[in-house]
């Protein structure tokens, strides 16, 4: 197994989570059973540990820009100190994977991929930032 654990890593052991390696991340995978965690859910709350997953700062004037041509949400249409759950896109419109985008301002933005492909999603950005 990886050394990578979360802040909840404990927590997850101590409520009897069965863990496996996830792109590097000891994570849980399942607790009481898919059954008792569906009903869980559904009466009452569950919370999903998203600590090993990625963030990336976009940040300058062209960030909104940016952010609408590589993804399929137009960012113009988001505020400071919104959330948007939205895909990264290829250069033939087809899905790399899906992220969270957070908005501080216009000009300063992080992006919250998925821990398998963070150097993916990276990689991509960079090779489409024009810098």
């Amino acid at each position: 197994m990886s050394n990578n654990q979360t802040p909840l890593f404990k927590h997850h052991l101590q409520l009897g989570a069965k863990i496996a390696e996830f792109a590097g991340w000891e994570m849980p995978i399942q607790y009481n059973g898919i059954i008792a965690e569906h009903k869980a859910v559904r009466e009452r709350v569950g919370i999903f540990d998203v600590s090993h997953m990625g963030q990336i700062f976009i940040t300058g004037p062209d960030t909104v820009a940016f952010l609408s041509y590589v993804t399929t949400w137009d960012m113009k249409r988001q505020k400071d100190s919104d959330c948007r759950y939205c895909h990264i896109l290829d250069k033939d419109g087809r899905i790399v994977d899906d992220i969270i985008a957070y908005t501080f301002t216009s000009e300063e933005y992080m992006i919250i991929p998925n821990a398998a492909t963070i150097d993916t999603i990276l990689s991509w950005l960079l090779e489409n930032s024009g810098d």
